[in-house]
């Protein structure tokens, strides 16, 4: 959601106890300590995969059969070390009963429903594996960098480095780390081919999310990857579909179905400047915190089926893009499974996670047609980042009653989202031949435009809400222009900062307050 993939960035609290370090296979850890990172929660029942915190700056992760690239991670932010721990996951897990447990996050009491999968526990165990207490390790500053800081893609089943055209060929892998078919600076087509994911395990999370450890198909190294009428499987954790790393590749999809069934495994993703453009074709996530799409550089994608069953439907991080033509967005996110649910449950999230593998910079959303579909929480949801919104004859649905149409706030930082207070986001949305519904939400630390044009209807609110962490108040938090033949109907009171009118508002006994004081109505 990367984890949400959104990332989660550790800090040990404890010297633990590691399944790798005593070697045990036992399945009892009754009044032992350890470490692992949680992949469900059922009622009071936590399972964890087991896994040992570095601590003390980067781990050398050193994978057995790993491939060092020679490519140079992005740059993390400015201010940000590289100090702190990083989680490596072994091959056990365990369930707990967390009934009674005693749960802490930075120093503070939090609730079993705070949890979220991708968290990083150390658990005191009791008796007959009850977990007596537990410390969450995911921390927002200080955060290291990366996943293991370096960029390590394990190994591959199959490696293409020659130009050239396969065609009909089967890539199948079920090894822990390891790529079914991976291109590696060539230029090559792949038509009819089968590439299945079926098994195995990333070592590292954040180097599946970063780098695309594990990802069934990897291009890399500047590489050029046409890939038509294929199928593409992943039912590996954190196993994503097709990934494009780094700056100079290029993956171009037509006519093709990607489905992944694991958590933490999208259908589309890229990092490090890598570049992907689809055309045609079904690509199906089913696995919570594993957007269809995940971009950290660009991504165009026209005519296609993109379909979240248990996750936001897409996601920009950063100074990257999504551009959606014709297509059909479906998402599901889990109000309680999402890796970010307890900060805010959306279909599309725009941010800046400040992890360092997406520049600071324009985040930029754009989609002409199709249909854009959410079954939980608001439709967009855009924080610690600058953003261009825009949309153009889509046609949107939100079935969650309570969900907003577009939420534009800061956030808690306890995901290491920016600073509290100051993190809130600056929105330029632009709605051309469009018909909106829903509420509009933007907090005194945030700045939104909204410009309605081309003959676009907006049924709902727009308002101005105070910023949740108390931060101080800019100016200028929502700008509204309704340009000729364009309507808004209103369906509650209103608070703007300023409003130009050059069409129909229709008031229906509702107010719009002006930040001077004056009152529209």
């Amino acid at each position: 959601m990367k984890s949400k993939k959104i990332r989660s960035l550790f800090c040990a609290a404890a010297l633990t106890l590691s399944l790798a370090a005593c070697g045990s296979k036992t399945s009892d850890y009754s009044d032992q300590t350890i470490t692992g990172e949680i992949t469900d929660i059922d009622g009071t029942a936590v399972t964890m995969q087991l896994g040992e915190l570095s601590a003390g700056g980067m781990p050398s992760h050193d994978v057995s059969g790993s491939s060092d690239s020679g490519q140079t991670p992005p740059d993390k932010p400015d201010g940000e070390t590289q100090s702190g721990s990083s989680f490596t996951a072994g091959e056990e897990s365990v369930t707990l009963d967390f009934a009674n447990a005693e749960i802490t996050k930075n120093d503070e009491s939090i609730e079993l429903g705070d949890l979220a999968e991708g968290d990083i526990l150390t658990v005191e165990v009791g008796s007959n594996n009850t977990a007596a207490s537990a410390t969450v390790e995911s921390v927002g500053g200080g955060q290291s960098f990366g996943g293991s800081g370096e960029v390590t893609q394990g190994p591959a089943a199959t490696t293409i480095s020659e130009d050239g055209t396969y065609s009909g060929g089967s890539y199948t892998s079920t090894g822990d780390d390891e790529n079914a078919l991976r291109v590696d600076g060539a230029a090559v087509t792949l038509d009819g081919v089968t590439v299945d994911k079926s098994a195995g395990v990333t070592s590292n999370t954040e180097d599946g999310e970063f780098y695309g450890m594990n990802a069934a198909l990897l291009a890399m190294n500047g590489a050029t990857v046409t890939i038509k009428n294929a199928t593409v499987t992943s039912s590996a954790q954190n196993g994503n579909g097709v990934f494009s790393y780094g700056s100079g590749t290029t993956v171009n999809i037509s006519d093709s179905t990607i489905t992944t069934t694991a958590d933490n495994s999208g259908g589309i993703q890229t990092t490090g400047g890598g570049t992907v453009n689809v055309s045609g074709g079904a690509y199906t996530s089913n696995g919570y915190n594993s957007p269809t799409v995940y971009s950290t550089a660009d991504i165009t994608v026209k005519n296609a089926n993109l379909t979240a069953n248990n996750s936001e439907a897409l996601v920009i991080e950063g100074k990257n893009s999504i551009t959606l033509e014709d297509c059909y967005v479906t998402g599901n996110m889990s109000d309680t499974k999402g890796t970010s649910s307890s900060e805010n449950v959306h279909n599309v999230m725009i941010y800046q996670s400040m992890s360092g593998d997406a520049d600071v910079g324009t985040s930029v959303f754009s989609m002409t047609g199709g249909s854009l579909v959410g079954s939980s929480g608001d439709m967009f949801y855009i924080t610690n980042t600058h953003c261009l919104l825009t949309l153009s004859g889509v046609n949107i649905v939100n079935n969650d009653a309570d969900g907003a149409l577009l939420r534009v706030v800061g956030n808690s930082a306890s995901r290491g989202w920016g600073t509290a207070g100051s993190n809130g986001a600056q929105v330029e949305f632009a709605a051309g031949g469009q018909t909106l519904a829903g509420d509009i939400i933007v907090d005194t630390i945030s700045n939104l435009t909204v410009t309605m044009k081309n003959g676009s209807t907006f049924t709902g609110t727009i308002n101005i809400v105070d910023n949740a962490e108390g931060g101080t108040a800019v100016s200028d938090n929502a700008i509204v222009a309704i340009e000729s033949g364009c309507t808004w109907n209103l369906t509650g009171n209103c608070t703007l900062t300023s409003l130009t009118n050059n069409g129909t508002i229709n008031f229906n006994g509702y107010t719009i307050t002006l930040a001077d004081g004056t009152v529209l109505k």
